[in-house]
């Protein structure tokens, strides 16, 4: 009898499996424009000392978007796609992560650019089509300090990197890559959003049907082509977005 799939499953099994979501507990950060008392995790509602049945059960409060989370459509404009639109086809990608670290140590808040992508494809080949661009900034390594995730200045301002909306275009339309992801809260590097007055560049992956990965972890631990991205979220119907377990697999 044929093995089916279980030869490539055993083959998986030998490969690097790599954590690409933090770990959440109820000191964890989130947006600060969230209001207070949305996170509640782990609260018990059934004990061990109940007659009719000695188990315990928690009820776990929190936003959407809370520790490493995908953003669907629905989260930035009412109508659009909600997270019952995307399927199991839309929770595995090939992996491709562009290192801007150096850029990111000069610069707290460059926006990743087309020459970025291009310089990547010079080394590593063209990015494919249906893709998931992850954006490595090493952010995640200031986690789960809030303050230096937004990296605030004295006025409350963030200063962080992120991406550009002509790097994003070249991405989705030159490319036809499937979804996005990055380290840091927002999508857009901090100047481009205060120039904007808004998060243009999450707005235009989102309105265009695209889903986002947000505050991704140990992508310095993932090779930067070769990969293999899961991501795997509850089937709640109506969500604007959900915390994600997501993980790389690689030889």
């Amino acid at each position: 009898m044929a093995a089916g799939l279980w030869d490539d499953l055993a083959r998986l099994k030998k490969c690097t499996w790599v954590e690409l979501s933090h770990p959440l507990n109820e000191s964890s950060p989130y947006w600060g424009g969230m209001p207070d008392g949305v996170v509640e995790l782990n609260k018990v509602v059934f004990d061990y000392d109940e007659e009719i049945l000695s188990c315990r059960i928690h009820v776990q409060k929190f936003p959407g978007q809370f520790g490493t989370h995908i953003d669907f459509p629905l989260h930035f404009e009412e109508g659009l796609a909600a997270s019952e639109e995307y399927g199991l086809e839309h929770m595995a990608y090939p992996l491709v992560v562009l290192d801007i670290t150096p850029q990111v140590e000069r610069n707290c808040e460059y926006a990743v650019t087309v020459d970025d992508i291009k310089a990547y494809e010079k080394e590593f080949g063209k990015i494919p089509e249906g893709a998931f661009v992850a954006l490595r900034t090493d952010w995640s390594k200031r986690w789960p300090d809030n303050n230096a995730l937004n990296n605030f200045d004295a006025e409350g301002g963030e200063h962080c990197p992120g991406w550009s909306m002509e790097a994003l275009k070249f991405l989705y339309e030159e490319r036809r890559i499937a979804a996005n992801g990055h380290e840091t809260f927002d999508t857009d590097a901090s100047p481009l959003a205060v120039a904007a007055d808004d998060l243009a560049c999450e707005r235009y992956v989102l309105a265009n049907g695209h889903v986002q990965v947000e505050v991704m972890a140990n992508l310095d631990l993932v090779p930067q082509w070769g990969a293999i991205i899961f991501v795997a979220w509850p089937r709640i119907e109506g969500a604007s977005g959900m915390p994600v377990r997501a993980w790389a697999v690689f030889e």
